[in-house]
């Protein structure tokens, strides 16, 4: 919520209208829009850079989001904190809070909390747009020390004078946001009337410094710790949803929940989601990839604790260097083009698109779920005539990225503990 895409590939800023009022609750599910970090309908859009150095600005985004997956990332006992990178995310979501509602474009890290930047705001960010003024709406309230959303967010109480409750974020780069709890949101649906949850947790920020862009104006997130999005909306989702991650040659995609992220049909397979210490990140299986009828065997892990992050907010899928090298010697003695050096500087496999290139289909065997992964999953083109391997070697951590994901539709059932892939033309959806 992940998943960002494609040729100019875009990390998962799940942008969704999010305006939490009253006690509606959506019987059928609903969807929102996902918009590509760099398609023109994103404040991120830069007419002015050429599709090479989009791709290459992706490519930085995706090993900085490394460190958000760290192993050493702690939660700390007073605050929602972890080690998260302020700006990387692919995708935007637009979200509404307070009455009447007041948009704001937030920006998905795969975090949890969500906030955005109020008045008065002394040490804060600079922002195109306006600032939320919670003395504009009817609804918002402060939270205090003593409420249930005070406890599950901060661990421990962190109070005014006043008893209200405030909350500290900080993230890997140095970035950071402390204000107060407060406010509802609700989610814009693409078919309906807008979706109001009530008693949801934001944070009103009012001290914020660090890498944030001025084109966003919030954070939203998509993990599965207690105070992300996904988890505030519960049982009123049934623990679902998906999305269909378009080519870059689309502005949007859908992100689902409830009954509408249901993935069932012909050709869905299933595979187990697995938590580890931190439960804001997704893992999965994967047992191996295959080229052709050759097999290499990813790194084992520990029975029931996955090996590999799948997130739609990272453009490359990053695998173990042994791994990377077996798996780029596979594909190399399949293609047999002629090799060429990668011009952003992130990719050893690449070759001329000149060049009669015989691009094999790899299938990734996650457990109990075999996707075939074609060339547009696997090879991105980085030039005008230079076409490199999506797959680049990391020691730290796996991650299976939005560029596999792109023409899957993908659901996630935090109740049933399973990630549910069908292939989807997802521009038809």
């Amino acid at each position: 919520m992940a998943t960002s895409a494609a040729l100019a590939i875009f990390a998962l800023c799940l942008s969704c209208l999010v305006s939490f009022d009253a006690a509606s609750k959506p019987s059928q599910g609903f969807s929102v829009e996902l918009i590509n970090r760099d398609s023109p309908n994103s404040p991120f859009y830069n007419p002015e850079e050429t599709r090479t150095q989009r791709l290459a600005n992706a490519f930085r985004r995706s090993i900085s989001r490394v460190h958000h997956f760290s192993p050493e990332s702690q939660i700390s006992t007073k605050a929602a904190e972890s080690d998260v990178f302020s700006n990387q995310g692919d995708y935007l979501m637009r979200i509404s809070i307070g009455t009447p509602p007041f948009e704001i474009l937030a920006i998905d890290t795969g975090s949890d909390l969500i906030w955005t930047q109020c008045e008065p705001c002394s040490n804060c960010y600079q922002q195109n747009v306006p600032l939320f003024n919670p003395k504009s709406s009817s609804t918002y309230r402060d939270f205090s020390c003593s409420s249930r959303q005070c406890t599950t967010t901060s661990g421990t109480k962190d109070c005014d004078s006043d008893g209200i409750c405030h909350y500290e974020a900080s993230y890997g780069d140095g970035s950071f946001t402390n204000g107060n709890l407060a406010e509802t949101i609700t989610l814009d649906s693409t078919s309906g009337p807008p979706v109001s949850f009530p008693n949801s947790i934001i944070g009103c920020g009012h001290n914020d410094r660090g890498t944030f862009g001025p084109e966003g104006s919030g954070i939203v997130g998509l993990g599965g710790g207690s105070v992300s999005l996904v988890s505030q909306l519960g049982s009123t989702i049934g623990g679902k949803f998906s999305y269909c991650l378009v080519p870059a040659t689309a502005n949007s995609s859908k992100l689902n929940f409830g009954s509408n992220a249901v993935v069932s049909g012909t050709g869905v397979q299933s595979t187990p989601l697995t938590f580890q210490i931190l439960k804001t990140f997704y893992f999965l299986t994967l047992e191996a990839i295959s080229v052709g009828h050759q097999r290499v065997e990813f790194p084992s892990s520990t029975p029931g604790t996955g090996n590999i992050i799948i997130d739609s907010g990272t453009t490359l899928t990053l695998v173990p260097e042994d791994f990377f090298s077996d798996l780029s010697s596979a594909v190399d003695n399949v293609i047999r083009g002629q090799r060429a050096n990668d011009p952003t500087g992130t990719f050893s496999l690449c070759y001329s698109i000149q060049s009669d290139l015989n691009i094999p289909t790899l299938t990734a065997h996650f457990t109990g779920a075999d996707l075939e992964l074609q060339p547009l999953n696997t090879f991105l083109p980085v030039s005008d005539d230079v076409t490199c391997l999506a797959f680049v070697p990391n020691s730290q951590i796996a991650i299976f990225g939005n560029v596999a994901q792109t023409n899957f539709l993908i659901g996630y059932d935090l109740e049933g503990k399973t990630v549910s892939f069908k292939p989807t033309d997802c521009t038809t959806e």
